[in-house]
């Protein structure tokens, strides 16, 4: 079936579970897979492939009621599973002025509403992402299966994780290098709106050169997030906080966003990491060099 459109994250859960995409759909009667219709599927075993000791009855130890796995939930969690046990992850924390960019929001306010768009900070990090993968190649890549082959990418892709009550999506915005902050803060408002109404299409899920998943808007001071396969990387967010900065003379406060990036260290190391996201951190408090 020459037509099958399946997202990479698709394809590479197939090839776990042993599933054959093309006689899948031919079975559905149609040339477009998701994650769900993997649902059915064994999930393949983990490293040890023994979980016998979780078998507990835990009503023995008193009252207890069960609330079943919506079938998205369960792919999810195999995906994430698989993720951590396979992948040997390491998280770099570091924090970046955001002074910058909460005076040009707030300047750009009034031509906000008058777009219609609601400039959130998150716009000016994943244009800032775009840039810092510009200039680290191997960030901007994945590894083959048979981890012997880097795939560097020449697109910059960057999925947004989306909290939603069926589950968590990841939709993801195409040719971010080559948008503007308006047609970036619009096209995540909108995906994000058809990600909590189920109404993201496939060609619209995978394919990310990293993912950003943000918290900023619910709480936290700093997490671990697991690395999204076939990418590398993962860029977490949280609550930006006032913090004092010395400036040399004086302690200033100054709004500091928490920012966690999870790689994978059999292609990324420390050092590299620690360079990616001091560039990173330097785009975010000057939002100048990002808007050329």
């Amino acid at each position: 079936m020459a037509d099958l459109i399946a997202p990479p994250s698709v394809r590479a859960l197939a090839r776990q579970k042993g599933i054959d995409l093309e006689k899948l759909a031919a079975e559905l009667g149609r040339t477009s897979i998701a994650r769900e219709d993997l649902e059915g599927a064994p999930a393949a075993a983990g490293p040890t492939g023994d979980t016998s000791y979780w078998q507990v009855n835990h009503g023995d130890y008193g009252p207890v009621t069960e609330e079943p796995l919506s079938r998205f939930a369960q792919v999810a969690a195999q995906n994430l599973a698989a993720a951590q046990a396979l992948i040997p992850a390491v998280t770099h924390h570091d924090r970046a002025d955001v002074s910058a960019i909460e005076a040009l929001r707030k300047e750009l306010k009034p031509e906000a509403q008058a777009r219609g768009i609601k400039l959130t900070a998150l716009a000016f990090q994943v244009k800032a992402l775009a840039r810092a993968l510009g200039e680290f190649p191997r960030f901007n890549a994945s590894l083959s299966a048979d981890g012997e082959t880097l795939v560097l990418k020449h697109y910059v892709h960057i999925g947004i994780a989306v909290d939603t009550a069926h589950g968590l999506m990841v939709p993801v915005l195409r040719n971010v290098d080559k948008k503007g902050l308006w047609q970036i803060a619009g096209e995540i408002a909108d995906l994000a709106g058809r990600a909590q109404e189920r109404k993201v299409r496939p060609e619209e899920m995978g394919g990310a050169s990293m993912t950003i998943t943000n918290l900023g808007g619910i709480g936290g001071t700093a997490f671990s997030p697991i690395v999204n396969p076939p990418e590398l990387a993962i860029l977490g967010i949280t609550r930006t906080e006032i913090s004092p900065v010395w400036d040399g003379a004086a302690f200033q406060p100054v709004p500091m966003v928490p920012l966690d990036l999870s790689y994978d260290h059999r292609v990324i190391n420390g050092a590299d990491a620690a360079r990616f996201m001091i560039y990173l951190a330097g785009l975010i408090a000057d939002p100048r060099r990002i808007m050329v």
